[in-house]
């Protein structure tokens, strides 16, 4: 295999790693979303068909229950904050490679 075939296939590996790394990210930027979704979605409204002590007693009640949730999501947000900022330096460190390998491959240096 000649010096041209060797660029040109590592060219192409990186640029499949390249897909790998951004398919990775976008399905973690996905999940993050969905959490910080759901968080977004605990916000109460005020229930306005009830008596005021009524409507203050389910406020109290739906607001201890939210922040068991709020809890429980922040968890998995952090979890999946650090995984996405992880893939991300994947994805850039993979991005630069195969930019490099085609720059090489096809004799540019700018």
């Amino acid at each position: 295999m000649s010096k041209r075939e060797q660029m040109a296939r590592l060219s192409q590996l990186a640029g499949l790693i390249l897909d790998v790394k951004l398919t990775d990210l976008h399905a973690a930027a996905r999940s993050r979303q969905e959490s910080l979704d759901r968080l977004a979605g605990l916000e109460a409204t005020p229930a306005t068909d009830l008596p005021e002590i009524a409507a203050a007693q389910a406020g109290l009640l739906y607001e201890r229950w939210a922040e068991a949730r709020r809890a429980e999501i922040n968890l998995t947000l952090a979890r999946q904050t650090a995984a996405w900022l992880d893939l991300q330096a994947e994805a850039r460190q993979a991005f630069g490679r195969s930019d490099v390998l085609q720059r090489l491959r096809d004799g540019s240096t700018a």
